[in-house]
């Protein structure tokens, strides 16, 4: 587990090879994704240093539902009463997180790929095996965003997986649309998840395109270190390495 202070107003967090990152601009302070269930201990730390707590969140902005992106969501909407936004075509995951049907069957990518196994360890320990569905969802398409955030979606991952931007920071939020590491592979540097995790790896290269359209300076993924070399040069070392 680390948090760290990524620049102004931005804190990662990150939990079993996990991110999820404490947003404050715009007069307003948001998670940006949810983690692991594990995770919920580790974001009182991350809000206490910078002299805040839960009661001051009022939303979780996820950029897909997958079980690893929601894993305190329930929690922070029955706790703290946030909202918490999801694109329209992940409600259907974010209510029921274990019902999706990823591009080639999990079972057999760690035997595949070992540097994955500590990885996943990793997960399940954090409660990547039970995570609860959110039962109220807002519409990531109905309206402005807080914190300034702008949605750009980027199916490929799942249906419904947005990148958010911050245009006046440079920041690209990719989520899994584009990570540092990979945890089903354990392979490190821009790159989309293995199909183990990825449900249309044409269709995620595909929106790299619109990463790179961003122009974003620093890019911060789902799953792994930040990338600070540019949106352009993280979504070209993506397509060149290709899909496991």
């Amino acid at each position: 587990m680390g948090i760290s202070q990524i620049s102004t107003g931005i804190l990662s967090i990150q939990d079993a090879g996990t991110n999820c990152y404490l947003l404050e601009h715009a007069g307003a302070l948001v998670f940006v994704d949810a983690g692991l269930p594990r995770t919920w201990r580790y974001t009182h730390e991350a809000l206490r240093r910078i002299g805040r707590s839960w009661a001051d969140v009022t939303d979780i902005v996820v950029t897909h539902a997958h079980f690893d992106h929601i894993g305190f969501a329930a929690r922070a909407q029955r706790e703290a009463g946030v909202t918490v936004w999801v694109h329209p075509g992940d409600h259907r995951i974010a209510a029921h997180p274990y019902r999706y049907r990823p591009g080639r069957p999990r079972l057999l990518y760690p035997l595949r790929h070992p540097k994955s196994l500590p990885v996943l360890g990793r997960m399940v320990r954090s409660g990547a095996l039970r995570v609860p569905g959110v039962e109220e969802i807002a519409d990531l398409t109905s309206g402005p965003l807080p914190a300034g955030l702008q949605a750009i979606a980027t199916p490929g991952h799942t249906d419904g997986h947005c990148v958010l931007h911050l245009p006046d920071l440079g920041v690209l939020f990719t989520g899994d649309a584009l990570v540092t590491l990979d945890p089903y592979t354990g392979r490190t540097g821009p790159r989309i998840v293995a199909q183990a995790g990825t449900k249309d790896a044409p269709r995620a290269m595909q929106s790299l395109d619109l990463i790179a359209a961003t122009e974003a300076n620093l890019v911060l993924t789902g799953h792994g270190p930040p990338f600070t070399q540019g949106a352009q040069a993280a979504a070209e070392l993506a397509r060149s390495h290709g899909v496991a």
